[in-house]
């Protein structure tokens, strides 16, 4: 899938949204649209390593599992994390959070591509429409990530380690 990127603007300073959004367990409460049932990798769901397993949220998805560890945190400005999914887990992901100042607020932006190696790994992905599911899915979830900083909305879905 060729990349998808949004973005939002979050009245909050950008260090408290990177606290927020490098604690990967606090990503099951706004990434809702897109991944289910969240399970943590280790037990330190924070910074460089932390890691988790979800089920994608999208149609026609028969292997929906997939993963996501943060490869490269650089505070207060930027996490990439790194993944795969789909069938044997062969579907490699990539997905980056960069946050610049804007003024007094943060500017989120959140770009997420999927590498598939076989072409049949490709057709799904089209006959799917995935790319569009997941770009409304991104801009709802990155919506709720402000609600939840900015008016401390939040769904108390916090992920935790599996079998606990």
């Amino acid at each position: 899938m060729d990349p998808v990127t949004t973005s939002v603007t979050i009245d909050k300073p950008r260090g408290e949204v990177f606290d927020y959004l490098v604690d990967i367990a606090n990503h099951a409460e706004f990434m809702g649209s897109l991944f289910g049932d969240w399970r943590l990798t280790r037990e330190d769901s924070y910074g460089r390593g932390a890691g988790a397993r979800f089920r994608h949220q999208g149609r026609m998805d028969r292997f929906g599992w997939g993963e996501l560890t943060f490869l490269e945190v650089e505070p207060p400005r930027r996490i990439v994390g790194v993944g795969s999914g789909g069938k044997y887990n062969r579907i490699k992901t990539y997905c980056e959070w960069t946050l610049e100042p804007a003024g007094d607020a943060t500017k989120v932006t959140f770009m997420f591509k999927t590498v598939p190696p076989l072409p049949t790994d490709k057709i799904v992905e089209a006959l799917s429409r995935r790319r569009s599911w997941f770009k409304r899915g991104s801009r709802k979830a990155l919506e709720r990530l402000r609600l939840r900083l900015e008016e401390g909305r939040s769904s108390g879905a916090r992920t935790t380690v599996a079998g606990r």
